[in-house]
């Protein structure tokens, strides 16, 4: 049985091979590629969690070494183990608490009302290009203080960077040169936020400090570049997944339709049924043994998070999708050291953006002949998803 990172995302419906990896191969080894995969609830928690024996410290992603000298200039704590994790995690966290993530709630819901009115009187819309892939990018750059002139500039750089050619692994040279423009812009920013400080999450990390330690610009150049790949990119992904799932579900559609307080469910249940972040990458420390097979020290080692979501020991009938199901144990934010940090705005986010598309374009449906997959081994979602809807005049 074959399963590739590489090439298995660009297909309609990876969740079969994951059914087959789970009952045949819950530790998986590809030699072509030299990596092994964990497909199963129990092991991809515990694999979370034990983070001196799956180690961080070659980043999340069998590709972070294309990109070079670069490579540990981006991972930013993504990359990092404890102790050093902890450390860098709570002062970050002084500039991301939820208080701070809170007081975002108004705005955003600003900006979601501003794209849809936008569209509403036409009846049809690309929700990536025209909301879901602007959005969260909007929110990200009112968070790190990026300028409103130069945020189309920065989406184009990280869609750029993410793309990947259809049966060509790894990352392109397009790709290569976005991340170090990227870099490139945040280096500045964090230049002119030391000369003239504003109401931002860049100016409240250089002032952030735990035991009299600060974080260094490289510290900070790093995360505000994972906020702007991650936090846009995941997000955008997930919103366009609520919508296609839900259409394709009548019954399920009905418990919303009408009820906004159902709405978590109806993220919640996304998030473990077709989450955007399918698989996260771990370095092995030390020899492990699983299933009589033997894995070695320093081995790249995928958690297959899509597979431990659809896991029916710990979610019945696991391949239906049912806003009713207990969601508790989804892995889709992760857990323990590396539980993500933008889980909490990325609920936020999701919960109010689909509020006001309920409010305002509550008959919407999905055009499936003009949806267009992503082309990326670690996210799963769309890089076009039409919709349909009553004008609004």
């Amino acid at each position: 049985m074959h399963f590739d990172p590489f090439d298995y995302n660009f297909h309609e419906d990876p969740y079969p091979i994951y059914r087959v990896l789970r009952e045949q191969a819950p530790l998986y080894r590809n030699e072509a590629k030299g990596f092994w995969a964990l497909s199963r609830h129990a092991d991809v928690l515990a694999a979370f969690k034990n983070t001196a024996q799956f180690s961080s410290r070659s980043g999340i992603s069998l590709e972070a070494s294309d990109l070079g000298d670069n490579m540990e200039r981006v991972l930013s704590i993504l990359g990092m183990d404890p102790p050093r994790h902890g450390k860098m995690r709570a002062l970050v966290s002084k500039g991301f608490t939820p208080r701070r993530v809170a007081r975002l709630e108004g705005a955003i819901r600003a900006l979601a009302s501003r794209y849809l009115e936008r569209k509403a009187h036409i009846g049809r819309c690309d929700f990536i290009a025209d909301f879901a892939g602007r959005m969260p990018m909007d929110v990200i750059s009112e968070i790190l203080g990026v300028p409103l002139a130069d945020r189309d500039e920065l989406r184009s750089l990280a869609d750029t960077l993410l793309h990947r050619e259809e049966g060509v692994p790894g990352i392109p040279a397009e790709g290569i040169a976005a991340s170090g423009r990227l870099l490139e812009y945040f280096d500045r920013s964090l230049e002119e936020r030391r000369r003239k400080p504003g109401d931002d999450l860049v100016s409240a990390l250089l002032e952030a400090e735990l035991d009299g330690e600060r974080l260094s610009a490289q510290d900070i150049t790093a995360f505000s570049y994972l906020m702007v790949i991650a936090g846009n990119e995941t997000t955008a992904k997930l919103l366009a997944n609520c919508l296609y799932w839900l259409d394709r579900h009548p019954a399920e559609r009905d418990k919303v339709r009408g009820r906004p307080g159902r709405i978590p469910d109806w993220i919640e249940e996304t998030l473990r049924y077709d989450n955007s972040t399918q698989l996260m990458a771990r370095t092995l420390n030390g020899d492990i043994e699983l299933y009589g097979q033997k894995a070695s020290d320093g081995d790249k080692l995928l958690l297959l998070i899509g597979s431990a979501n659809r896991d029916e020991s710990v979610f019945p009938d696991a391949d239906r999708f049912d806003l009713d199901r207990d969601n508790s144990e989804h892995l889709s934010f992760g857990r323990g050291a590396h539980f993500c940090l933008g889980a909490s705005l990325a609920r936020l986010e999701a919960r109010v953006a689909l509020e006001e598309l309920e409010a305002r374009l509550p008959d919407w449906r999905v055009d499936e002949s003009g949806a267009k997959r992503v082309h990326n081994p670690n996210v799963r979602g769309f890089s076009h998803l039409p919709i349909e809807f009553s004008p609004v005049r």
